[in-house]
């Protein structure tokens, strides 16, 4: 018998950026805890290729194709989601990502900054949250309760050098968090929760060139971030399932308004 304290049985989580490296890690193991997950994606192979995964393993899964950075895409996301499932318990908001234009690199300074490519990213990071956040919520009205958690990053909190667009939508995501927590449970009542979790460094396919060589040594970036990084070494997939299981659950049902960090105490190191 389950501890119903960390019980996800039958809950019902509709999750973007599910496809990625992190998200499809998160997925599967929410799964395979007994969640029904709900893919939202825009690219339907994608899409399709991890619900056959989920199901294939003896889990629950539904994809949805929408653009997360569109009101009216997303409108017809929660239609086919009420049709099918009636309301949501959990939305997860894991998409986003960095353009190289948002990027500001060593050998350029602001002046080369692309701003179609910053309004990008925080269309991507911030509008990409708060869309999917304010279309479903109705879904979590439903249900008499609700649990939205967001994706920021370490990137929020302290500033790095060259990724501008990414640090700073990540650091709205953070406010974003904090601001609905307080909305939402203003408004709404106790049983309606918003959580961030704000992953450290961890290998994808959008940073893995940029911080390793490719004989798997680190590169200049990747030692700066591994002699910052008291557990010395890069997080993994997997490392993020135990704070996410924490938030989903009842376990966590008096926080509201917390980003949680998994970052091998990257965020604690001064570098001294």
């Amino acid at each position: 018998m389950s501890n119903s304290l960390f019980s996800l049985e039958g809950k019902k989580i509709a999750f973007s950026g599910a496809t990625g490296v992190l998200g499809q890690s998160m997925s599967h193991y929410l799964a395979k805890e007994g969640a029904e997950i709900l893919i939202l994606g825009r690219t339907q192979s994608k899409v399709d290729d991890l619900v056959k995964q989920i199901s294939d393993a003896g889990g629950k899964a539904f994809g949805y194709i929408c653009d997360v950075t569109d009101e009216s895409s997303m409108q017809g996301a929660y239609s086919e989601i009420e049709k099918t499932h009636g309301y949501i318990d959990i939305l997860i908001n894991a998409a986003g990502g960095n353009m190289p234009g948002a990027v500001i690199t060593p050998d350029k300074t602001l002046q080369h900054l692309e701003l179609d490519a910053l309004r990008k990213v925080l269309d991507l990071n911030y509008l990409g949250t708060a869309i999917p956040s304010k279309v479903l919520f109705p879904l979590m009205l439903k249900n008499g309760k609700g649990n939205i958690i967001n994706i920021s990053s370490m990137a929020a909190s302290r500033p790095m050098t060259r990724v501008m667009g990414y640090a700073s939508a990540k650091a709205a995501i953070d406010n974003l968090t904090k601001f609905l927590s307080v909305e939402l449970c203003t408004k709404h009542g106790a049983e309606y929760r918003v959580n961030a979790i704000a992953p450290g460094f961890f290998l994808t396919e959008q940073n893995r060139a940029l911080l390793t060589e490719s004989d798997g040594s680190l590169t200049g970036r990747g030692s700066q971030i591994m002699n910052h990084t008291p557990m010395a070494r890069f997080g993994k997939p997997e490392d993020l399932n135990g704070a996410l299981h924490w938030l989903c659950a009842e376990a966590s049902a008096f926080v509201t308004g917390t980003i949680v960090a998994v970052d091998g105490g990257f965020g604690a190191y001064s570098g001294v």
